[in-house]
């Protein structure tokens, strides 16, 4: 009767225990949260808005404009040479 008893307190012992930790882990995860929230918020007077003087502004390169058939032909040239060191089956 007793041994019954004290598996049954076992049992409970170790569901507790490990709802404890599950609660503690929550704590943590709910403290980083709070932690980012508060850091995050704090930052917003930090930050100010960006006046077109503050910009750097790039000329845009020109795209180079290239000829399909030599395009594909390099591919191909690229393919050719590779097959060298490929194996077949």
């Amino acid at each position: 009767m007793s041994f019954n008893s004290q598996r049954k307190w076992s049992n409970t012992y170790k569901n507790l225990s490990k709802t404890r930790a599950i609660n503690n882990n929550l704590i943590d995860f709910i403290s980083k949260i709070e932690e980012f929230y508060i850091s995050e918020l704090e930052s917003i007077n930090n930050y100010r808005k960006t006046r077109p003087e503050d910009l750097i502004y790039l000329d845009k390169l020109p795209e180079k404009k290239e000829n399909l058939f030599q395009k594909n032909l390099s591919i191909f040239i690229v393919g050719f040479s590779d097959s060298k060191y490929q194996r077949g089956y």
